[in-house]
C-alpha cells in the first residue's frame, strides 16, 4: 500500500495551525483574511503535486487528479469557530492531501487518483454546510444571497467579492467521476479516549434538529410589581428548561442528546421584569424514530405552558437535518485497514456532530474515520489528538482510500 510521510503530515498540519493562530488552537473565520490564505496554501500544495486546482465562487477548493482511471474524492474544511481548535477540518484536508501525494507517488495506483476538497462553511458562520451544499448542486442563489454572517451581519456575497471570489462560478461535483467520499476527523468526543482505541469508523452522522422557543410576556418594575400578577418572561423560559430535562431523559437513546444553547431575555435589565424571551433548543440522535418523540414531547410542553399561562410560548423547528447513514463499502475498506494497522484498537460508532460527508453521503457512498479527542474536547482552543494518533490516522485511512481504488481497478 502507499506510503505516507508522517513528518509532512504534522507539518502541514502546523503550518495551517500558524495561519490565524489563538493561544493553542486558532481563530479562522469563513472568508476571514486568514481563511483565505489557508485555502491559497492548499491551492497551491495540490498544483505541486499536478492536480488541477481552483476555488470556485463560494471558495470551496477543488483540486483534481489527472486521470482516467477510479477516483476517490476526500476533504473537509479549512476555517474554524471563533477562537477554536486547530483540527476540526483541518486534519481531514491533509489526510486527504497526503492521500492525494501517496497515490500519486505510488507506481502500482498510476492510473488511480484521489481528487481533494475544501468545503466552505461546513462551521456554519454564514449558513448550514453551504460549501458541501454548493458542491452537491443543492444550493440555489437565492439560499447565497440570504446568507449572513453569524457575527457581524455581513452577506455572504459580499465577503466573496471582498475575497476577489464575486462572478466566478461554483463547481458542482460529478458523483459518476468517484467510488465515493471518505472524510477523517477528530471524534470531538471522548469515546475513543476512554475505551483507549485509535480509529472510530462512523456508521452513521447524527439527525439534528433545533427549535426557537418564544415567551411574551409583560415588561415591568421589578421593584414593585407583585408577584401574583407578574407575567415573567424569563422565569417562564426557566421552568420550561427544566420541564426539557426531567422529560427527555425517559424518551432519549444512549447516545440522545440536547442542549438549550442560547437564551435571550429582553430588555435584561436587573430592575425590569423580562417582557420577552426566547431559547434556543437542539437535539441529536441516529435515529429519526427518537427525534420524533422528543418533538412531540417539547411541543406537548409548550402547549401545556401556552395554555397555563402567565405567558404566551410559541415553538418554531429552526433546522432540520437527516440522519446520514454510511455506505458499507467505504466502511469495510476503513476498518479492513484499521485491523492492519491497529488490530483491535478499532470500533464503529455514530458521529454526534454534523460533517461535510453528510451532504454527500445524499449524492454518493461516503464514510468517515474518527481519531481521538484528547479529553473529549473540540471547538476550544485546547482541542488536541496525540501526535502518534494523527500519524496512525494518516496511514489507515490512506490505506484504505488505496483499498477502494485497487478493488476498483
Amino acid at each position: 500500500m502507499p506510503e505516507i510521510n508522517a513528518e509532512r503530515v504534522l507539518a502541514d498540519l502546523h503550518a495551517l495551525r500558524s495561519v490565524a493562530a489563538y493561544k493553542t488552537g486558532v481563530h479562522r473565520p469563513t472568508l476571514s483574511a486568514a481563511h483565505i490564505v489557508s485555502l491559497q496554501w492548499l491551492e497551491a500544495e495540490l498544483g505541486a503535486i499536478g492536480h488541477e486546482t481552483k476555488i470556485d465562487g463560494i471558495a470551496n477548493v477543488f483540486g483534481f487528479a489527472p486521470v482516467s482511471g477510479p477516483k476517490i474524492l476526500a476533504g473537509s474544511h479549512l476555517e474554524s469557530q471563533n477562537h477554536a481548535g486547530w483540527l476540526d477540518g483541518p486534519l481531514g484536508i491533509v489526510y486527504a492531501l497526503e492521500a492525494a501525494r501517496a497515490i500519486h507517488a505510488d507506481p502500482a495506483f498510476a492510473n488511480c487518483g484521489v481528487d481533494v476538497v475544501s468545503c466552505c462553511d461546513e462551521e456554519g458562520h454564514f449558513g448550514s454546510f453551504l460549501g458541501s451544499r454548493s458542491a452537491v448542486g443543492e444550493l440555489d442563489d437565492t439560499a447565497l444571497d440570504a446568507a449572513k454572517d453569524r457575527t457581524n451581519g455581513k452577506r455572504m456575497r459580499d465577503a466573496l467579492a471582498a475575497a476577489g471570489f464575486a462572478g466566478k462560478p461554483r463547481h458542482v461535483v460529478d458523483p459518476k467521476r468517484y467510488i465515493g467520499f471518505l472524510e477523517a476527523h477528530i471524534e470531538q468526543g471522548d469515546w475513543l479516549i476512554v475505551k483507549d482505541l485509535t480509529i472510530g469508523i462512523v456508521t452513521t452522522i447524527v439527525g439534528i434538529r433545533q427549535y426557537r422557543i418564544t415567551f411574551e410576556g409583560f415588561q415591568n418594575h421589578a421593584g414593585t410589581t407583585r408577584m401574583a400578577i407578574r407575567r415573567d418572561a424569563g422565569a417562564a423560559l426557566v421552568r420550561l428548561a427544566a420541564e426539557v430535562d426531567a422529560t427527555f431523559p425517559a424518551m432519549a437513546a444512549p447516545g440522545t442528546v440536547w442542549t438549550v444553547g442560547r437564551i435571550d431575555v429582553t430588555p435584561g435589565a436587573p430592575s425590569v421584569i423580562p417582557g420577552h424571551a426566547e431559547m434556543l433548543l437542539q437535539t441529536r440522535d441516529p435515529d429519526n424514530q427518537v427525534l420524533d418523540r422528543l418533538e412531540a414531547a417539547v411541543t406537548k410542553l409548550v402547549g401545556d405552558a401556552n395554555s397555563n399561562g402567565p405567558c404566551k410560548v410559541s415553538i418554531e423547528q429552526t433546522r432540520r437535518t437527516e440522519p446520514a447513514v454510511m455506505a458499507p463499502l467505504l466502511m469495510d475498506a476503513i476498518r479492513d485497514a484499521a485491523e492492519a494497522h491497529v488490530p483491535g484498537r478499532h470500533q464503529d460508532m455514530p458521529s454526534g456532530a454534523g460533517h461535510d460527508a453528510m451532504v454527500f453521503s445524499r449524492h454518493m457512498p461516503s464514510s468517515m474515520l474518527f481519531v481521538p479527542s484528547i479529553g473529549g474536547i473540540s471547538h476550544h482552543w485546547t482541542e488536541n489528538t496525540s501526535d502518534a494518533d494523527i500519524v496512525m490516522g494518516a496511514r489507515v485511512f490512506v490505506d484504505a482510500a488505496a483499498r477502494l481504488l485497487k478493488a476498483a481497478r
